[in-house]
């Protein structure tokens, strides 16, 4: 099968792209501007310029888009730049569309339901488009070109950023509708990140013991997981200490400390957060194993 090339554009990621930054248009529209709410990032200026000169977002996040793309596309690389491209252009054309369907969210002016649909709706939005490869350019843009010439970490010059923007917010809400904001951002991007960590929640897990060879064997068997021995060496009494190291599923955990302990009560195994995992297994294909099976 031939690999894929990182540079091409999919179809999939079109359509997703697409899904992705109209619901993050809807919650823009129905959340945060129908109740008030601030923004990060280049929306937050575009909602800035709303509140200030009663300039419709649509346009605005086109407008502001094309010379930060002009300036960065050298940057982006092939891929990166058509993504961009299209993404701006369909969030602004969802943000035109959904300002002129006649619907409206009625949560009683309660901020605190407000600043919670917009981020449980603007995160699963925006993850869905970061999770395609996509973005809608602004300040991811000026982030990487900063990260390119200056060395500055891109996490730390988009929160710099959105710093600078929530704090110009200020001229058009007050405090109280910027607290909300803040509520908002949070849910949002735990969204977002758990989004773009992975759709496959994994457990790894290091295991060291004498019997290591048997333990791997009854994995590999009862829980049909791959097994790796890894090099490892006892630093208080130089001995080797060969370690294994699989990956399972949250739910294969207590399957798993059981047959560890089944073979040697004392072995030591230490279990942590694998953000995704890929490969077979995970995203592809597992033999069925079978509920009813005898055990030998």
């Amino acid at each position: 099968m031939a690999e894929k090339n990182p540079e091409s554009v999919h179809v999939l990621d079109l359509i997703m792209i697409a899904v992705g930054c109209s619901i993050f248009a809807f919650s823009l529209v129905f959340f945060n501007i129908a109740n008030n709410l601030a923004d990060g990032g280049l929306s937050g200026v575009t909602l800035i310029v709303k509140a200030v000169f009663k300039i419709d977002p649509a346009y605005t996040t086109l407008l502001l888009n094309i010379p930060l793309i002009w300036f960065g596309y050298r940057y982006l690389g092939r891929q990166a730049l058509i993504y961009t491209i299209y993404g701006t252009v369909v969030l602004s054309i969802a943000l035109w569309i959904w300002q002129r369907v006649p619907l409206s969210i009625n949560i009683d002016h309660d901020l605190f339901l407000a600043s919670v649909g917009a981020g449980i709706c603007g995160g699963i939005g925006q993850g869905i488009v970061y999770r395609f490869g996509g973005t809608t350019g602004g300040t991811d843009i000026i982030a990487k070109m900063f990260e390119r010439f200056k060395g500055v970490p891109m996490g730390q010059t988009l929160l710099w950023l959105d710093v600078i923007i929530l704090t110009i917010s200020l001229v058009y809400v007050d405090l109280r509708h910027m607290a909300y904001t803040l509520l908002y951002s949070y849910i949002a991007t735990r969204l977002i990140n758990s989004s773009i960590d992975g759709a496959y929640e994994a457990r790894g897990n290091l295991i060291i013991s004498n019997n290591y060879r048997e333990i791997a064997d009854l994995i590999m068997e009862k829980l049909d997981r791959g097994v790796t021995v890894l090099n490892g060496q006892g630093v208080y009494s130089g001995e080797q200490r060969p370690t294994l190291y699989v990956v399972v599923t949250p739910n294969e955990l207590h399957e798993l400390k059981e047959l560890v302990s089944s073979v040697d009560p004392h072995a030591f195994m230490t279990s942590f957060s694998v953000n995704e995992a890929a490969g077979e297994g995970f995203t592809y294909s597992r033999p069925k194993r079978h509920l009813l099976k005898k055990k030998k």
